[in-house]
């Protein structure tokens, strides 16, 4: 198993940050075509339909004719944008283009490189826990609709015997055990005393449920034969199933510069990564000597303690944003924490709680900021009401992720948890297992690392870190840069945070500051950077890139 880079190995990877940190790409500028922004708009809502699922309620077809003509729109799409007069445009329009442009490189990503319909057989079975979990009875268009779900499931699966022509090794094994075993984690399953095993055990859920609507039984009886047929397949063509689940490092060197937009290869990503873990790691060694004589915290013990201390931080957090003037909150933003929602779920397993639940239940504080208020929740409900319908859709990773790890430890450093000395030592373990993290995303898509190679480390490297978390972190499925976004982006909000008090100087404002970031939308943190700063040197290297083809060999 090949390790992420130890700190002896930190300045060699620090002289490839300084030298190779850019694409090597000549600079170029944006395009002086012919069309208007106007043009980007429309060309913007073509693409948003085609990511959308069938309007008449069908399967999608990922068979051979249909990708293909997936790809042919995409090729038509790209030349479009291309064509167009971005260099008269001003530079809120240019970082329009350029996150659509992005948009678009993830969408040929996935035809040419990732290609899930044929490599990852989960690509077919994830989306079915939803239907398991819908509550009975139902009635009406409900139940109109989960019949179309559930008599839809045979005909996906046959497809996706026949789709899944390469077949990653990491994937397969995922597919096998999410079938017929649980995850270990559940976040947002329904609650069961004795939860069902895998895929097949909450169909299995299904049917029982269905005692007071047993007209559904016979749909649900169909799906379960094919999900226990895909299932026998699997195991039947394991053997054969052994691509690798990465897709090497010039293909990820051009999916986070080009499709993502971060302004790094991944060598200096992985030597960034490792510097963060290393720091992480000493405050939080710092942070246990001035705690000492501090009580520990212990878990929670009931669901009333829970919801207290859930109660307690948000009421915390809440004070704190208004009294440090760390950012606005709209009228529109529930005041009550029962209506923002939380991650965590009070859940008694007779395993010990997870690692979310380790923190969670300690204290809430490290994943409120990251998830509630002033992270994703907060953040999504500002993105819907941004009147830029580019800005109000899309999410860049690295944006939604990075904002919100960045809050864990902003909100320590500006004083939120000056009586809470135990939770701040929480933080820091959350920073670890997101470096962590970033390093192993790097190596399981450099295929230096498998996924049971990758969950092991993190075991090794994060305090309280178990085995289902990891495990389920390590094989998941999203694009490549996933599991990096969390640290990397991170790191880009600090960056921009000094840049702008840099130049702004005694005019800075942490509110005026973090009030006008959100605003910008949740676009990849370069091009905000660029709109806040009118720093150049991130996007100037975006303007002109290399072909994917190239990179991939095609």
């Amino acid at each position: 198993m090949t390790k992420p880079p130890t700190a002896a190995a930190f300045a060699q990877c620090l002289s490839i940050f300084l030298l190779a940190g850019a694409p090597s790409t000549a600079l170029a500028g944006p395009p002086n075509g012919a069309g208007g922004y106007d043009d980007l708009l429309t060309l913007f809502a073509e693409l948003r339909a085609l990511e959308s699922p069938p309007a008449d309620g069908s399967l999608p077809d990922y068979g051979e004719a249909a990708i293909a003509a997936r790809r042919d729109k995409i090729t038509t799409l790209q030349a479009r944008i291309e064509d167009m007069n971005v260099a008269s445009w001003g530079a809120p329009e240019q970082v329009d283009w350029l996150t659509v442009r992005a948009e678009l490189d993830q969408q040929q990503f996935i035809l040419d490189v990732t290609r899930p319909w044929a490599r990852d057989p989960v690509f077919y079975i994830a989306g079915l826990l939803e239907v398991a979990f819908t509550d009975l009875p139902v009635a009406g268009r409900d139940a109109d609709v989960l019949e179309q779900q559930l008599a839809a499931i045979p005909t996906a699966l046959r497809a996706a015997k026949l789709n899944l022509t390469d077949v990653a090794a990491d994937y397969a094994d995922l597919a096998i055990r999410s079938l017929v075993l649980s995850d270990g984690v559940e976040n947002g399953y329904p609650y069961r005393e004795d939860p069902p095993d895998g895929i097949i055990g909450w169909y299995e859920d299904l049917r029982e449920r269905a005692s007071t609507q047993p007209e559904l039984r016979p749909a649900i009886d169909d799906a379960l034969t094919a999900l226990r047929d895909f299932h026998g397949w699997l195991n039947d063509s394991r053997d054969s199933m052994n691509a690798n689940n990465g897709v090497g490092r010039e293909a990820l060197d051009w999916f986070v510069q080009y499709a993502l937009l971060l302004p790094y290869s991944s060598q200096t990503m992985m030597a960034l990564c490792q510097r963060e873990y290393d720091r992480l790691w000493g405050f939080l060694a710092l942070e246990q000597q001035r705690n000492r004589d501090e009580p520990e915290l212990g878990l929670s013990k009931s669901r009333e303690d829970y919801q207290g201390r859930l109660a307690a931080t948000d009421e915390l957090v809440r004070n704190f944003l208004v009294d440090y003037d760390f950012i606005s909150i709209p009228d529109y933003v529930p005041t009550d924490w029962r209506e923002m929602g939380y991650n965590v779920p009070w859940i008694v397993r007779a395993t010990p709680p997870n690692f979310w639940e380790q923190v969670q239940f300690r204290d809430p504080f490290p994943d409120h900021v990251h998830a509630v208020i002033p992270g994703h929740r907060y953040d999504a409900m500002l993105a819907r009401a941004n009147p830029n319908p580019i800005r109000s859709t899309v999410n860049s990773g690295s944006r939604w992720q990075g904002w919100a790890v960045y809050l864990e430890e902003a909100t320590l450093v500006a004083g939120a948890l000056k009586d809470h000395p135990r939770a701040r030592e929480l933080v820091y373990i959350f920073g670890i297992w997101r470096a962590a993290r970033s390093m192993g995303d790097i190596h399981n898509q450099w295929n230096t690392m498998t996924a049971k190679e990758t969950a092991e480390y993190w075991i090794e490297s994060t305090p309280l870190l178990d085995p289902d978390v990891a495990r389920k972190y390590a094989y998941l499925r999203p694009m490549p840069g996933h599991g990096l976004e969390y640290t990397i982006g991170n790191i880009e909000m600090w960056r921009l945070l000094a840049d702008v008090k840099r130049q702004r100087g005694d005019d800075f404002a942490v509110g005026r500051f973090h009030d006008e970031f959100v605003a910008k939308g949740r676009i990849p943190l370069s091009l905000i950077r660029y709109e806040m700063t009118g720093l150049t040197d991130d996007v100037d290297q975006f303007w002109d890139r290399p072909p994917l083809e190239t990179v991939i060999g095609r």
